[in-house]
């Protein structure tokens, strides 16, 4: 992985310089993340960069994965789904079961740090075996209106750390920790973001079978209902009434996701009969292959109805593609309506604003260009790294008016 130098000339300077004096002062100091899978879905994804990072900071980082059982997924994508409002029904059991796979990863998992990150409501329960150290816990799914009891139950968790962090501050809920918002980022150097050429592109595609004979209309992300895949589809018939172009839905599993089959099987029921309809699924680690995709789009999709952040559209914004997304979770602090990208909250607003565009290439080369630098100033990898170590010194020094770095 590319170190730190290489970013100096993207990033903005006082950001890499501030980030270089939070690691000399937590040098030596030990970083524990835990989340639930080690691919697939853009935690893992940061968490791998973020790692690298702070390892060359000097700081003693780390990364945990949780081992879970299908039960155990089963269970905690239900509270996944409710968390961002779906009836789902959690019994006293399912609860039980959460609790029983925390205390068993509690028991092989060296929980021992300066500073420890739960990722998620997956291993939330493990602050029930925290040693010494600070706790945090990193919620990055939308918990803006969360099903009551699901929420109440692992509040119960959450409320034993030291602060809560969350990737908007539409998502703060009412907690006794302090709360903080930071949030997600993309790495520009990693081979899902660097520069690709024409020819790179046109032979990764090839190799897919996607022509590029028609305009492309791609959305990347987990085969989830909550990605609203059908409603793309939908979008894109409206369109193609209109216009002649190609759809390209893509996607991966996530090991802690078992509705991800669920959905694709739907998604490929419903394409089935147009051979402008292209559904991939793609392994671990096809960065090379998303990164073409993104930059072979004429129009970026990501109609999220629920969103943590949706760092997919980080990803195209850096590109310089227009974006249309749901106006839902971080979506919109990275869609400026009308400057970036388009916002919608319909399967017909989506039909409209792809015809906007289609019809305007102009505009939609406009709001590229003011995406990527929006992304360039805000979503960098360099930028959540320094928020992280930040928060940590401001942790340590609760109380205290003024802090020095």
């Amino acid at each position: 992985m590319p170190g730190l130098s290489a970013y100096e000339k993207i990033a903005e300077p006082e950001e890499i310089r501030l980030l270089t004096r939070l690691g000399k002062r937590l040098a030596g100091r030990s970083f524990l993340h835990v989340n639930s899978t080690s691919e697939g879905g853009g935690v893992a994804e940061i968490l791998h960069r973020l790692i690298s990072l702070f390892r060359e900071l000097g700081i003693l980082a780390r990364w945990e994965v949780l081992k879970g059982n299908p039960p155990f997924y089963d269970m905690t994508k239900r509270i996944h789904n409710a968390l961002q409002g779906q009836g789902s029904e959690i019994t006293p059991r399912m609860w039980e079961i959460h609790r029983e796979v925390n205390d068993s990863n509690a028991r092989q998992i060296p929980l021992e740090a300066d500073l420890v990150f739960i990722h998620d409501p997956q291993p939330a329960a493990l602050i029930h075996h925290r040693r010494d150290g600070l706790w945090v816990w990193r919620c990055h799914v939308d918990v803006s209106h969360p099903q009551p009891e699901a929420w109440r139950e692992l509040a119960g968790h959450v409320g034993r750390y030291d602060a809560a962090i969350f990737s908007g501050a539409k998502f703060a809920q009412r907690l006794a920790v302090p709360q903080f918002v930071v949030p997600p980022s993309i790495d520009p150097l990693s081979e899902k973001n660097r520069d690709l050429g024409e020819q790179e592109v046109r032979e990764i595609l090839d190799g897919h079978g996607i022509g590029l004979d028609k305009p492309l209309l791609v959305q990347v992300s987990r085969f989830d209902r909550f990605k609203d895949p059908l409603g793309v589809i939908a979008a894109y018939r409206m369109v193609k009434k209109y216009h002649d172009c190609r759809l390209i839905l893509a996607g991966g599993p996530a090991s802690d996701d078992p509705e991800g089959e669920e959905i694709l099987s739907r998604v490929r029921e419903e394409a089935r009969n147009d051979p402008d309809i292209c559904v991939l699924l793609l392994p671990p680690f096809s960065d090379r292959t998303i990164n073409a995709l993104q930059r072979a789009a004429t129009i970026v999709l990501q109609k999220s109805t629920r969103e943590g952040f949706g760092l997919t559209v980080a990803e195209a914004l850096w590109k310089s593609k227009p974006v249309i997304g749901g106006a839902v979770g971080g979506i919109p602090s990275q869609i400026h309506h009308g400057a970036t990208g388009f916002l919608v909250h319909s399967v017909e607003g989506a039909a409209y604003r792809i015809r906007q565009l289609l019809h305007n290439p102009e505009l939609g080369k406009r709001m590229g260009e003011m995406g990527r630098e929006h992304v360039r100033r805000n979503f960098l990898i360099t930028r959540q790294a320094r928020d992280y170590l930040a928060l940590w010194v401001a942790l340590e020094h609760r109380g205290e008016r003024v802090i020095q770095i």
